[in-house]
């Protein structure tokens, strides 16, 4: 069983699976980032996931154009994220509560108009891998990192982008501070309720997209419970991370390199049961949260509501 692991086309099959597998969980995950790091925290992410994997499959299957398909998953993604400011800013019912109705809201609304709108099965073309030039004909290298599609090279790259934004820009500074001391960017004359707003937009565009992902990237067909726990384990890997996008970044990889390894357990028959290979990714990362729970830092103003002095 061992030597079949370490068979050399087995491991590079591992690692190419890994990086793809890394996509959702770092579309997601940078997504919910900065909605905690202005202040709000937003359990509804797979809801969000959901929804957009279904709307982006189904646009898709009905236009012929998985292009168009991603464009309408990032529309459900903005409408979601207004939805969920509504209720956890504008209203300011509790972040955890508000959270768990739109991820029941969401799971529900995406299986019940896949039942009236398409009701089975089905496959579409979705996106194909794009081979970057030179870099592709790298040996092995060129094998596991550069022949995805164009939302594999997307997710990797908004890591860099996001740091830079967080922590090089202005608008990053005002987002942290919003997170930090809300009444401190409010007396400096910023809008702490719009840069929640915007922030939680942009988190459910980015869970959206994950979403949509796994039907136009990944699997090219829509199913029930498709996200399988990946916007839950999303908002783990914030914390995992510490809410940095590189931290984020090696918490995904982690565990995408524990699902592709479950996955060719699976693929090469050995002699493991199927539910300990489906269960090992989650354990693993349970076990990785209680070790990094000893040294978890979060936005003082994390979950908390806003008002302004006199209101």
């Amino acid at each position: 069983m061992i030597n079949q692991l370490l068979e050399f086309s087995t491991i590079i099959g591992i690692l190419t699976t890994a990086i793809r597998l890394a996509t959702p969980f770092l579309l997601a995950a940078l997504g919910e980032m900065f909605d905690q790091r202005a202040g709000v925290y937003n359990l509804g992410v797979e809801g969000v996931m959901m929804l957009g994997a279904f709307i982006g499959f189904w646009v898709s299957l009905r236009t012929g154009s998985s292009y168009i398909g991603i464009l309408a998953a990032i529309f459900a993604g903005v409408l979601m994220g207004l939805l969920m400011g509504l209720v956890s800013i504008t209203l300011q019912a509790e972040q955890g509560i508000s959270g768990i109705g739109l991820f029941m809201f969401g799971v529900g609304l995406a299986g019940y108009l896949f039942r009236i709108t398409i009701g089975y099965i089905t496959n579409i073309e979705g996106f194909q891998p794009i081979k970057i030039p030179i870099l592709g004909d790298i040996p092995i290298l060129g094998t596991v990192f550069f022949n995805h599609n164009w939302m594999v090279y997307f997710a990797f790259l908004m890591v860099p982008i996001s740091w830079f934004i967080l922590f090089k820009t202005t608008w990053g500074l005002k987002i942290r501070t919003a997170g930090m001391t809300p009444e401190a960017a409010d007396t400096l004359g910023l809008s702490v309720v719009a840069i929640r707003y915007t922030c939680l937009v942009i988190g459910s565009v980015a869970a959206a997209m994950a979403g949509a992902f796994l039907t136009l990237g990944h699997t090219n067909m829509y199913a029930d419970n498709i996200s399988a726990g990946r916007g839950f384990i999303a908002v783990a890997l914030v914390y995992f991370g510490r809410w940095n996008p590189w931290g984020i970044l090696g918490g995904a990889l982690f565990f995408s390199f524990v699902d592709a390894l479950q996955l060719w357990v699976q693929v090469l028959g050995l002699k493991i049961p199927y539910e300990f290979a489906v269960m090992a990714p989650y354990v693993l990362t349970i076990l990785a949260l209680v070790l990094a729970a000893r040294r978890i830092w979060e936005p003082a103003a994390l979950g908390k509501p806003f008002n302004r002095e006199g209101d």
